[in-house]
């Protein structure tokens, strides 16, 4: 990683792109401390603190939601237009049409993704006003002043991710997440690092070294395995036949179907914690009601049963992204139509069988991966009684932005390389 990071700096054009990435997510994080006018922050903070899903949405965003600055909202909102638009081009055919018309679909697609992340963000914001009471004066304008101005952040934060896209070394969207997940994860760890060097926890003994030193291990052994995940892949190999189109010969190439271990990435995990934050968050409006009782004493968060459910949304997710992202009879379709096939296997429909069942082995090791990554720092925190400084969705979304980053830069080394060699 450093190597590449070295040999772009060398290079001017790659050095400008670096520079300007920087500069627009340090302007990124300077508007994360911008305050939003009007807010009650004593009770903003107070009811952060007791609902789990906010507390998700807060790391997602760096602290900045317990602040309430204009990034409040961050970047979730675009998340979820993406994920809808998503959907939505499967089940609609006028978007999945849009979708097969090449560049100027996914251009059309992309701005209608901007209108509905504009408009989820400032519904989003207007609820969470209301349902956090945070405005300080009340009445329905100061809340309506408190959704502008939060949305107006979503749209800035997505205008800057769009630049570091254009301008910048790209994967710009994932770039804010990531510094915000790395500011709200330093500020774990030097919390965790004051508290073990202050004298009082050492001299009343709360503390214990070893545990820290095993947590740090941990941590490195967690960030190799998401390395090693992330980059691996199954190659299925295909064998193109010889074709005479006019008087040309084409074909007679062998290449590959590449299957990553983790195609669904990490919304496996925001989808699954999304949902096991809901009746927390629901049940946390009635206090003494007995469901909310029985829920905190045999479903809380660091329980058994808690994370045996957790794990099994991991693997539904998992399995459910891959079926609708992974369509084996149109790839067996269009391999044919190629004149291609699978050394072994026929074509048609045992092609289709084949790749399904490379498919579902390859997701039932994501979904193992995922469940096993998202349960480990929960029960550290059990067994050890050390708070952990990152979770598994924090984690995953780090490494692999940080390894798609590298691979980003290596490819445009590589295309400079080529254009020079051309001239």
């Amino acid at each position: 990683m450093w190597e590449t990071l070295k040999n772009a700096w060398r290079i001017k054009e790659l050095r400008k792109k670096i520079l300007y990435t920087l500069f627009m997510l340090l302007i990124y994080r300077l508007l994360c401390y911008v305050p939003t006018p009007g807010v009650d922050l004593a009770t903003v903070k107070e009811a952060v603190s007791k609902l789990d899903l906010l507390n998700f949405i807060n790391m997602m965003t760096g602290s900045n939601l317990e602040n309430f600055t204009v990034m409040a909202m961050g970047i979730t909102p675009y998340i979820n237009a993406s994920i809808i638009m998503q959907l939505l081009t499967v089940a609609i055919p006028k978007l999945e049409e849009l979708q097969k018309e090449g560049e100027e679909g996914r251009k059309k697609i992309a701005q209608i993704t901007r209108y509905v992340t504009v408009g989820l963000g400032f519904l989003q914001a207007v609820a969470l006003s209301m349902g956090l009471r945070a405005s300080a004066a009340g009445g329905f304008t100061s809340n309506l002043t408190i959704g502008l101005c939060l949305a107006a952040g979503t749209a800035l934060a997505m205008w800057i991710g769009e630049r570091i896209n254009e301008n910048g070394i790209g994967n710009g969207i994932s770039m804010l997440i990531f510094a915000g997940i790395v500011a709200n994860l330093a500020k774990g760890v030097a919390s965790s690092i004051y508290s073990l060097f202050i004298p009082d926890a050492l001299s009343t003994g709360t503390v214990n070294p070893l545990a820290y030193l095993a947590v740090l291990v941990l941590a490195i052994l967690l960030i190799v395995a998401v390395t090693f995940v992330e980059r691996a892949e199954r190659r299925v190999p295909v064998q193109y036949a010889k074709r005479m189109v006019g008087r040309k010969m084409y074909g007679g190439q062998s290449t590959h179907i590449p299957l990553r271990l983790n195609a669904s990435g990490v919304l496996p995990l925001i989808f699954a914690s999304a949902i096991m934050q809901f009746p927390s968050t629901i049940l946390a409006f009635m206090p003494g009601s007995p469901a909310n009782r029985w829920w905190s004493e045999h479903v809380s968060f660091s329980s058994w049963g808690y994370q045996l459910i957790f794990a099994l949304l991991i693997f539904g997710f998992t399995f459910f992204y891959s079926s609708i992202t992974f369509n084996p009879v149109e790839i067996s379709k269009n391999i044919q139509q190629n004149g291609g096939l699978i050394p072994g296997i026929r074509q048609g429909k045992p092609t289709s069988d084949y790749l399904q069942k490379v498919t579902s082995r390859i997701t039932l090791f994501g979904a193992l991966f995922l469940a096993v990554l998202a349960t480990i720092p929960t029960l550290i925190t059990v067994l050890v009684h050390v708070s952990v400084p990152f979770g598994a969705s924090s984690l995953l979304i780090a490494v692999s932005v940080a390894l798609e980053t590298m691979r980003q830069l290596e490819a445009q080394m590589t295309m400079r390389h080529y254009k020079g060699f051309l001239k």
